[in-house]
């Protein structure tokens, strides 16, 4: 006899990082679908495809002051994640638009189709201070999207002309349709890039990034950004307690035999929705492991399921965070890595003439 006091049971979308539908933290109002007990079987939701939106964006620059953080520009060519990784702190945002941060972030995607266009009209600002800008700090800046809609390309383009320094984060790929932009700028000093790298097993990948490149496919990439002449780093992110941090120094030879020259890692971070997100999926995928992953994450969160004080929330505390912080800087000093300062050059940014300009007579 079924008991229909006991819950269903969670459900799993092939492809998907969730099939939560979480309210995000400023919604006024919820629903939930609850049995009427007349129906005897489960209904089952179409799967969601991903529908696409333009955002028409005023400006294209963010900034940020954060001492944790090693630029203080960046650019976003998109709003949520087709790669679908169930731990992106990048969920929280599409709360501000009235989405779900949890299947809403990886089926309801924004693109900026007047990025360049912002980004050029920015540079040429009499009060503009050259950084590098940085690329893929929020969402993919090379997820699936990007093959279509072009505007990680546009940008690196417009950056291309005006000789701009700009570090690049991806865990796609795609990457390597603009290794001839990216060679050419790492001749000068203009470019590094960063591979992420979360684990080197495919059944792990599948269900922790459903949509992403597997990780021989991100090496491979690392290997092709390396033999172009790029400064390549590998981002061991996030490291999830008895989940993939025992692969820690595995990545780190693996992304080093392929030709990175430096390296990071992050500990896993809950920042709001990614919190019951997270634990949903846990439940899900890993029932057995998940009170024992959840409680480790606790321990080095000062007890709660998030840090967010600068410096903690990159790295943790307690010894766990303390244990796997020292197992990188052994890692990477036996092989060599972080020795060699990736730091771009901001003197060649100039302003290219546009069409109509008044030539100078010198």
């Amino acid at each position: 006899m079924n008991d229909e006091s006991q819950p269903a049971a969670p459900r799993i979308i092939r492809g998907r990082g969730t099939a939560s539908a979480i309210a995000g933290r400023f919604a006024t109002t919820t629903t939930t679908l609850e049995s009427d007990g007349w129906c005897t079987e489960p209904e089952t939701d179409p799967v969601p495809r991903t529908q696409v939106l333009a955002e028409h964006a005023k400006s294209i620059i963010a900034t940020n002051r954060s001492p944790d953080i090693p630029f203080s520009q960046s650019i976003n060519p998109y709003r949520g994640c087709e790669h679908g990784c169930i731990y992106c702190y990048a969920r929280p945002a599409h709360a501000y638009m009235d989405l779900s941060p949890g299947l809403d972030f990886e089926t309801r995607l924004f693109y900026k189709p007047n990025a360049a266009e912002l980004l050029e009209r920015a540079l040429r600002k009499s009060n503009y201070v050259c950084s590098p800008i940085a690329l893929g700090t929020n969402t993919d800046p090379y997820q699936p999207l990007e093959k279509d809609k072009q505007v990680t390309q546009q940008i690196l383009q417009v950056l291309q002309r005006y000789r701009h320094p700009v570090t690049i984060v991806t865990k796609g790929q795609l990457i390597q349709r603009d290794l001839p932009i990216l060679a050419e700028m790492a001749q000068d000093n203009l470019v590094h890039a960063a591979i992420s790298v979360t684990t080197l097993e495919n059944a792990l990948k599948r269900k922790l990034e459903p949509r992403t490149a597997g990780p021989a496919a991100r090496l491979r990439t690392i290997e092709a950004l390396a033999s172009a002449g790029i400064p390549t780093a590998v981002m061991a992110a996030p490291m999830i307690p008895a989940l993939n941090d025992a692969e820690l120094e595995k990545i780190l030879q693996s992304a080093h035999g392929a030709g990175a020259i430096h390296a990071a890692y992050i500990l896993l971070r809950l920042p709001f929705e990614v919190a019951p997100l997270f634990r949903q999926w846990l439940q899900e995928h890993y029932p057995e492991r998940a009170e024992h992953v959840m409680s480790i994450v606790q321990q080095s969160r000062g007890g709660k399921d998030n840090q967010s004080e600068f410096e903690q929330r990159q790295r943790g505390t307690g010894v766990f965070a303390q244990l796997l912080q020292q197992r990188f800087r052994v890692t990477c000093r036996k092989l060599g890595l972080n020795q060699r300062k990736l730091d771009l050059d901001c003197s060649q940014f100039t302003l290219p003439p546009r069409s109509g300009d008044q030539q100078s007579l010198f």
